[in-house]
C-alpha cells in the first residue's frame, strides 16, 4: 500500500501537480488499492493532525512578518545595513545576508524573504555593477537563514510531528543560523575582493547612522524577545506568536507610522493564504504518513539500517543523503512531515536526540530551496535578477560549501546543538 502512495505521488509531482495535491492523490490511490483501510479513517487522521494548539503560532508569526516588512521597516533595515557594511569588500552583498538574518527574526519564511528583500536588493546591487547571477545567488542562499532564526515555521512543524519542544528547537536553531550568516558574509567578502566588486566610498554620516539604527532596533529586538519569553517560561510558543503580532502592529503604528487599514487587510490576507497552504500540506502529508506508519515502514527501515549500516556515523550520513535528495524535489514542510516519523527512531539508534535531529533536518532541507530542479528561492531570485538558473547555480557553489560545512557540524558535533 505504501509503495502505491509513493508511486502515484512521484508521478503527480513529475506532472507539476502541487505537492499537497500530489500527496492527497497518493493517499487516495493507496486507500483505494487496499481493502484494509477505510477512507473515512484516513480523512480522520488528516483532520486530527491539524487540530493542534501549537499550530496557531504559524498564522500569527506569518502575520508578524507581513505587518513589519510590508511598510517602512524593510527600507530602513536595508539603509542601516548599507551604512554599516557598504564600505567593505562585497558590502552590498553582505547587506543582503544580514538583512535576511534579521528578517528571519521577524517572519520565519524563506520564500517571503527572497521575494521581499530580493525585489529591493537585487536591482540595487545590479545598478552598482554586481552581476545579476551573484546577486541572485546571495539572496537565494541567505533567504534560508530565515527558517533557522526564531521564529521558524519548519521547526514548529517538526515539533508537531516529533513532540519535541518548540522552545528548545528555536534556541538550537540560533547557532546554525548565525554560522550560515557568518559563512555567507565571508563568501561575499572573498568574492568581492577577487572580482573587484564596487563598494560604498562616501564617509559615514554618524547622525543618519544612529537614526537608522534606532529605527531598525525594533526588528533587531524581536527575535531576542521571543527567545527570552520562551527560555524563561514567560509564555508558550502560541502566546509568543500572538504577542509578536501585537508588537509588530504597535511598532508599525507608533514607530514607523505606516499602519493603515489597507496594510492590515493585506497582512491578514497574506497570513491566511500562507497558513492555508501549510495546513493543506500538513493534512496531505499526515495521510501518507499514517499509511506508512500503519504498515510499520519506519520500524522496518530502522531495523534495516541497524543491521546494514550499524555504525552511528553511517546512519547519520544515510539520513543526510536521503534528505538532500528529497529536498531537491519536495517542498520543505512536506519533506519534514514525511521524513520525521522515519528518522526519529533512526536518530535514537545513532545516539542523536530529537532537537539535534530537527535542526539537522532543517539545515539539510534548506539546501533544497536553492538547489535545482525545483529550488523555490533559486527560481524567485533568478527571476527577479533576470538571469538563467544555470548562471545562478554556478555563483552558488561557494554558498553550497558553507551550508554543507554547517550541516556536517550540526550532524556530528552534538555540542553545537544549544539547549
Amino acid at each position: 500500500m505504501s509503495y502505491v502512495a509513493f508511486v502515484v505521488f512521484g508521478i503527480a509531482a513529475i506532472a507539476a501537480i502541487p505537492i499537497a495535491h500530489a500527496l492527497l492523490l497518493g493517499a487516495l490511490a493507496a486507500t483505494i488499492y487496499s481493502d484494509r483501510v477505510p477512507l473515512n479513517m484516513v480523512v480522520e487522521q488528516m483532520v486530527s493532525q491539524v487540530q493542534s494548539f501549537p499550530l496557531i503560532a504559524i498564522p500569527f508569526f506569518i502575520l508578524t512578518g507581513a505587518l513589519m516588512m510590508g511598510g517602512n521597516l524593510g527600507k530602513t533595515l536595508v539603509g542601516f545595513m548599507t551604512t554599516l557594511l557598504g564600505r567593505f569588500h562585497g558590502g552590498p552583498a553582505q547587506v543582503g545576508v544580514l538583512s535576511s538574518a534579521v528578517f528571519g527574526g521577524v517572519s520565519g519564511s524563506a520564500v517571503a524573504d527572497a521575494s521581499a528583500l530580493g525585489s529591493m536588493l537585487i536591482p540595487w546591487q545590479k545598478s552598482l555593477g554586481y552581476p545579476g547571477s551573484f546577486a541572485a545567488a546571495t539572496l537565494a542562499a541567505a533567504a534560508t537563514i530565515d527558517i533557522l532564526i526564531p521564529p521558524s515555521i519548519p521547526l514548529i512543524i517538526f515539533a508537531l510531528v516529533s513532540n519535541a519542544s518548540i522552545g528548545a528547537l528555536f534556541t538550537a536553531g540560533i547557532l546554525p543560523g548565525l554560522m550560515l550568516t557568518l559563512g555567507f558574509t565571508i563568501v561575499c567578502n572573498i568574492v568581492g575582493r577577487i572580482k573587484g566588486f564596487p563598494r560604498e566610498t562616501r564617509p559615514i554620516n554618524v547622525r543618519i547612522f544612529l537614526r537608522e539604527m534606532g529605527l531598525a532596533s525594533p526588528a533587531l529586538a524581536l527575535p531576542v524577545l521571543i527567545i527570552i519569553f520562551l527560555r524563561f517560561g514567560i509564555a508558550t510558543p502560541t502566546e509568543v506568536s500572538v504577542v509578536s503580532s501585537l508588537y509588530a502592529a504597535l511598532v508599525s503604528a507608533v514607530v514607523y507610522r505606516d499602519l493603515t487599514l489597507k496594510r492590515i487587510r493585506a497582512a491578514v490576507l497574506e497570513a491566511g493564504v500562507a497558513t492555508g497552504v501549510v495546513l493543506l500540506v500538513i493534512m496531505a502529508s499526515s495521510a501518507v504518513g499514517w499509511i506508512v506508519t500503519y504498515e510499520q515502514l519506519p520500524a522496518a527501515f530502522a531495523d534495516y539500517a541497524k543491521n546494514t549500516l550499524q555504525a552511528p556515523w553511517l546512519i547519520i550520513l544515510a539520513m543526510n543523503v536521503i534528505m538532500l535528495f528529497a529536498g531537491m524535489f519536495i517542498d520543505l514542510p512536506a519533506a519534514v512531515l514525511l521524513l520525521t516519523p522515519i528518522f526519529v527512531p533512526l536518530a535514537a539508534m545513532a545516539g542523536m536526540d530529537t532537537v539535534q535531529l530537527g535542526v539537522m533536518m532543517v539545515v539539510n532541507l534548506a539546501l533544497g530551496l536553492y538547489t535545482p530542479p525545483v529550488g523555490t528561492t533559486l527560481f524567485i531570485t533568478s527571476s527577479i535578477a533576470k538571469v538563467k538558473i544555470g548562471e545562478t547555480v554556478r555563483a552558488l557553489l561557494p554558498f553550497y560549501l558553507v551550508a554543507l560545512t554547517v550541516l556536517g557540524l550540526m550532524s556530528y558535533v552534538p555540542a553545537m546543538t544549544i539547549r
